[in-house]
């Protein structure tokens, strides 16, 4: 890539990206320097964070200052180590079980990375849902802000709702039951 030349996707993973900088690098599967990925790209592309390690593609164009991320194309989580959630209550729920669960439009009521967990709030509903910090990063996210507009799967555990599989509401991947909050599918008025 010369400076200034017309974008090319590249594919790669995250390195490391760190929201309160704003910013972070993509390394590309077929070597080169290091990708900056910037905080409003990723906005652009609907997520503000994004995890350590999520496969992504970009369309990458050289500047004067290096290469960079001018778009995101695709990102998917990481590849589950052993793949089973950590909590007891989420251990029997594999891929066709999870892919089988609705997507329903809730708002982080808080979330505290130090502390690995906090709730949010299911559409036109008070009752909390329970959100862990290795839920939030299986599901390719760094961070939630309160009051961010989330997509979850859920499910009922020992001690109420837990999510077990989050996603920016931005994506555009929210599908709701008919009447569950929504007129048509990912509308909800959130």
């Amino acid at each position: 890539m010369q400076p200034d030349d017309a974008p090319q996707a590249v594919r790669g993973h995250v390195k490391w990206f760190d929201p309160g900088k704003g910013y972070g690098f993509v390394v590309a599967d077929g070597g080169g320097p290091d990708i900056l990925l910037h905080a409003n790209v990723l906005r652009n592309y609907g997520q503000s964070t994004v995890a350590d390690g999520v496969e992504i593609e970009v369309e990458a164009q050289r500047t004067q200052r290096g290469v960079q991320a001018v778009a995101v194309r695709w990102l998917a989580p990481p590849a589950a180590a052993g793949g089973t959630l950590p909590l007891a209550d989420m251990a029997e729920v594999g891929p066709e079980t999870l892919a089988a669960l609705d997507q329903v439009p809730a708002r982080v009521k808080w979330f505290d990375k130090g502390k690995g967990f906090g709730f949010a709030n299911a559409f036109g509903s008070s009752d909390d849902i329970f959100l862990h910090v290795e839920v939030l990063r299986r599901s390719g996210l760094a961070d939630l802000a309160p009051g961010e507009a989330v997509c979850l799967r859920m499910i009922e555990g020992r001690r109420g709702l837990m999510a077990v599989e989050i996603s920016p509401w931005e994506a555009g991947t929210c599908r709701t039951r008919q009447g569950a909050g929504s007129d048509r599918d990912g509308e909800s008025g959130l």
